[in-house]
């Protein structure tokens, strides 16, 4: 259960964190104060906790858009995993996360005086306007490296296959939605925990992410998320 939790994390901040366009993409709304709650399940159908996405404020730099955002995520008893902020950039309807505003200066705080230096580098996966069954759409890689009094800490994650699927309209407690099914291949490589899996995401114009399934190497399902809650 926590493998798939922290799986829907990363995939929180790979996928669903460009959950905040407005005209410069057709698929998620771009408003302040917009949230979109989404309750996880594990394989066998238990509730297993709920991820929020809230956008905060919306600043225009011109030739694009950039929202912050806040996540937080928290588990079946409600307890709060994590709440982080971060960037996204639309910029000529292609959405793209600022991988170096995940590691703002108060998620470090957890570490106290220690000496933590921490990086990001990667290539940003995007979700263009023009969405069409059988398109291919770019890879995208994060790494991370945190380095604490000394000691290295390395998590690489890719994202691979990426695929329009098809297209299916899909019933959630926030409303009926018609939706692209998108699939990709996940790899996580860190010390002492390697990961592979596989999952879709159901979009929905005007609403971004409404439904989710994560796979695990073996093709069984692992958890899944749908949309309950949803305003903006």
């Amino acid at each position: 259960m926590k493998s798939f939790i922290f799986t829907f994390i990363v995939l929180a901040f790979l996928t669903t964190s460009t959950q905040a366009q407005h005209g410069c993409s057709k698929y998620y709304p771009f408003s302040e104060g917009a949230k979109s709650q989404l309750t996880l399940y594990n394989g066998k159908g238990k509730a297993a906790g709920m991820v929020e996405y809230h956008v905060l404020n919306i600043s225009d730099n011109g030739s694009s858009q950039t929202a912050t955002m806040e996540t937080t995520i928290t588990d079946e008893k409600g307890e709060t995993i994590s709440v982080t902020e971060y960037d996204a950039t639309c910029t000529e309807g292609v959405v793209s996360i600022d991988f170096n505003s995940l590691m703002r200066p108060e998620m470090m705080q957890a570490y106290g005086e220690m000496d933590v230096d921490t990086e990001i580098t990667g290539t940003n996966i995007d979700l263009p306007n023009e969405l069409e069954v059988g398109q291919t759409l770019p890879d995208a890689e994060i790494n991370i490296r945190i380095s604490i009094s000394g000691m290295n800490l390395n998590m690489q994650t890719t994202i691979t296959d990426r695929k329009v699927l098809d297209r299916e309209t899909v019933t959630t407690p926030a409303g009926t939605f018609d939706c692209y099914v998108l699939t990709q291949t996940m790899d996580l490589k860190s010390m002492g925990a390697n990961r592979s899996s596989s999952s879709k995401q159901w979009v929905s114009e005007g609403v971004g992410v409404v439904k989710t399934e994560d796979y695990n190497k073996r093709g069984k399902l692992d958890g899944y998320s749908v949309l309950t809650s949803f305003t903006r």
